[in-house]
């Protein structure tokens, strides 16, 4: 699948479009620092090079991937989300790394409920998880907004992360559960919401 026939995804604040060679700075910036120690970082450029070309190479491979997040009045990169499952991963995941000077104004959370939705209606999927180191705080706390539940009958990758499985299609479409994350994809769409003791992206 080339990168130009990935599908687009967009919300109110942002666009999802595959991964360009334009993009691979913002990507290098964040693998490179401290920001990426919980996703097998930090790691030096040739590694981080890799992981980029991996990045487009799964579209390939399996029909799905990781899109990158802009922001759609600028266009700027803020992150990345989507579907990753590379040779040796137990099940399929959802993922998201947000760049480190965007974080803390709900991309993630916008940006990944709107590709499980993608993958949940478009690919048919009818479970995910998200692997997740167990120090990873604001991954955790992002998992849980968005309903996934630590599995411990799960599959780990290497026994030292925690599965969090998603709330299947069904647990999803028109519950409590869907409509509060709606409801704060919302609020921080507000530009007069500030908010206070919500977890960060």
């Amino acid at each position: 699948m080339a990168t130009q026939n990935i599908p687009t995804l967009t919300t109110k604040r942002l666009v999802l479009r595959g991964p360009e060679p334009q993009d691979y700075p913002d990507f290098k910036a964040t693998f490179s620092s401290y920001r990426s120690r919980f996703m097998g970082g930090p790691l030096n450029a040739y590694e981080a090079w890799m992981l980029y070309a991996a990045e487009i190479g799964h579209w390939h491979i399996r029909g799905y991937g990781m899109w990158m997040i802009h922001d759609r009045a600028t266009d700027k990169t803020l992150g990345m989300a989507g579907g990753w499952f590379p040779a040796k991963w137990p099940e399929r995941e959802i993922a998201w790394i947000i760049w480190p000077d965007v974080a803390g104004h709900g991309y993630a959370l916008e940006a990944t409920h709107r590709v499980r939705r993608y993958l949940y209606e478009e690919q048919g999927w009818e479970t995910a998880v998200s692997y997740i180191d167990p120090k990873n705080l604001d991954s955790i706390r992002l998992a849980e907004r968005l309903g996934a539940k630590k599995d411990p009958e799960a599959a780990t990758i290497d026994g030292n992360d925690a599965v969090y499985r998603h709330p299947t299609p069904a647990q999803l479409r028109g519950t409590q559960l869907a409509h509060g994350i709606e409801m704060e994809i919302a609020n921080y769409a507000d530009p007069l919401f500030k908010p206070k003791g919500f977890a960060i992206d």
